[in-house]
């Protein structure tokens, strides 16, 4: 693999679970390269290349890419930062892997989509649940068995600890995309219930989805960003058969992770997380290392990696619908 990489962003996604995941990537395949990486806090920039192995850092981005012309660059800014310069970025024609959510809101997103197809730079919205090995082991245990129209139901429930953010949307879109894709079904109509925190903050609140996928399929998700612990877990309900699955998000209660398979009331399979991978490395076991070397390796043998931004359109809508309070949402066209 013979490629160089520039990062924007040293903040704390980047320190946490990024720089860890192209530390190891670097060590994997030889031939890759960590040219830079930026961030308008010199210092930080500074810390982060010496801590993860970049080559040279920059507090420019146009600097940056004008000096390094790499071959990747991976977007780790925050949300209200993230469109303009996705789209500075593809434009240019650099290959780019973006932090969730690529946009706010379903305009900022398809400007990021258009700057693609103009370019025809590749890309890649990092959903790291698609990538967890405890949730791509659900996902190929469903579609060895089952057929989308066979799922009846799904549960999403995501909790935190004393999270008062007043825009937690940005956050919940991650459940929101592994609902969609444990489905492999979109979105047809969604209902929404709000349970409003104000003495924890503005804009504090358990959110509640009641969703119908394309599929046939019924979905329950559930946001609660101040609860006694940090957890994700998710079911998925057929005929005479159910699957439950513990994601070892963070430092979870459920860490390693575990899915667990039962069938006419018997327990058939259990499979532990550390039986996946090196649960001890949060890159891995969250799968921020997956996200990053799959879409690396596409790029070095000429394939067209998957999860383009494209694909996040409609979880960018649904969790937008959330930070306005809106009470439904319907799928167009």
């Amino acid at each position: 693999m013979q490629l160089s990489i520039c990062l924007v962003g040293c903040g704390h996604i980047a320190e946490s679970v990024h720089g860890p995941a192209y530390r190891r990537l670097a060590q994997a395949y030889p031939g890759l390269r960590l040219a830079a990486c930026c961030d308008k806090e010199e210092g930080k920039a500074a810390d982060f290349a010496a801590k993860f192995g970049f080559g040279r850092h920059y507090t420019d981005l146009a600097a940056m890419l004008e000096a390094e012309r790499p071959d990747v660059v991976c977007l780790l800014v925050p949300g209200h930062l993230t469109a303009r310069l996705a789209v500075a970025i593809l434009e240019q024609g650099y290959p780019l892997l973006v932090e969730k959510p690529p946009g706010l809101n379903r305009e900022e997103t398809e400007a990021i989509v258009r700057a693609a197809e103009r370019s025809g730079a590749a890309n890649r919205v990092a959903f790291n649940r698609r990538y967890m090995p405890v949730m791509m082991e659900l996902k190929q245990l469903l579609e060895q068995a089952h057929r989308p129209e066979d799922i009846r139901s799904i549960r999403y429930d995501m909790y935190r600890h004393n999270r008062r953010d007043e825009d937690f949307a940005e956050t919940a879109i991650h459940g929101i995309d592994a609902v969609q894709f444990i489905a492999g079904s979109d979105y047809e109509h969604v209902v929404f219930a709000y349970q409003e925190l104000p003495e924890l903050g503005p804009g504090v609140a358990n959110v509640f989805l009641h969703a119908r996928m394309v599929s046939g399929a019924s979905a329950r998700l559930s946001f609660c960003p101040a609860e006694g612990l940090i957890m994700e877990r998710a079911s998925v309900s057929l005929l005479n058969k159910t699957y439950f699955a513990e994601l070892p998000v963070w430092h979870s209660v459920d860490w390693p992770g575990r899915i667990r398979r039962f069938t006419g009331g018997r327990e058939e399979q259990e499979i532990r997380g550390d039986a996946l991978g090196p649960a001890d490395d949060m890159s891995v076991s969250n799968g921020f290392y997956q996200e990053n070397e799959s879409f690396l390796l596409a790029l070095a043998t000429g394939r067209k990696p998957e999860g383009e931004v494209v694909s996040a359109l409609q979880s960018v809508e649904i969790a937008d619908c959330i930070r306005k309070r809106r009470s439904e949402y319907r799928r167009q066209g």
